[in-house]
């Protein structure tokens, strides 16, 4: 396994063709400093930018945290210009999340509240022990979710149930995180970082010009009418047909082996 540090609170482990990108501000139980915010924005810039990925996991080490979200105590020193600043570093770091070119699963445990519950929103799939306790509280504050959770939110779990969770503000738990598909998969506890590395290693074992051209199509055509949205499909389908990677996939079936990817 491959590590590096992106300044003291993010770090990527690299383990075959997945990155794991750790949030590593075990004081502050992860909260969204403007330095955590550009360390994960660079860390997540070279994990896109690195072709070899397949697929990438998000997780924290805090024992009772994926993460709280933004920091408060930051937030009260500063002046509205800082303020500006910072926000622009926040939306930095959830858009780098959001717009990795690869597939990504969140390993939530413990409280993923605001912005924190926001990153887990940014990646495809969410994993979730029983521990965790998801929720977009900023209401409750004098702001908004502003890393995507009026948007991200709705796309999963309709426009009536969001409204009802970010105007009440309220902290869900893990059962019932599941339940309303707030989390997709809730594992036994302690189990959230393996499970997300699983199936991120699943995930990897398939073409990696595949795996991105689908992310692309399932994100762009979103939301999209249904004619636009198959144009899209068709684009991405048409980056993989004429791709080293599908002639490969249809070597390997035919000859009942496991595929070696050319990945382009």
């Amino acid at each position: 396994m491959e590590t590096r540090r992106y300044g003291e609170w993010i770090e990527v482990r690299r383990d075959g063709h997945v990155a794991e990108v750790v949030l590593d501000r075990p004081r502050a139980m992860n909260a969204l400093s403007t330095e955590l915010a550009r360390r994960l924005t660079a860390a997540c810039a070279d994990v896109a930018a690195d072709r070899s990925v397949r697929a990438a996991v998000l997780s924290s080490t805090h024992e009772r945290a994926f993460c709280v979200g933004a920091d408060l105590k930051e937030r009260d020193g500063l002046s509205d210009a800082e303020f500006g600043r910072h926000r622009t570093a926040l939306r930095g770091a959830f858009t780098a999340v959001l717009d990795l070119p690869v597939p990504a699963v969140a390993a939530v445990h413990g409280f993923a509240l605001g912005g924190g519950f926001e990153l887990a929103l940014s990646c495809d799939v969410i994993v979730a022990d029983p521990t965790a306790v998801v929720g977009l509280p900023e209401v409750t504050v004098g702001v908004i979710p502003g890393g995507g959770g009026t948007q991200l939110l709705p796309r999963r779990v309709g426009a009536a149930r969001a409204a009802e969770l970010i105007f009440t503000g309220r902290r869900v738990p893990a059962d019932e995180a599941r339940r309303l598909g707030l989390v997709d998969e809730l594992t036994e506890a302690g189990g959230a970082r393996q499970a997300a590395l699983d199936l991120a290693a699943r995930i990897a074992r398939n073409s990696p010009v595949g795996l991105r051209a689908a992310k692309r199509a399932l994100r762009t055509g979103w939301g999209l009418d249904l004619a636009a949205g198959l144009d899209v499909e068709d684009a991405a389908w048409r980056t993989v047909a004429f791709s080293p990677d599908r002639a490969e996939g249809v070597a390997a079936f035919n000859e009942k082996r496991a595929p070696d990817w050319p990945g382009e």
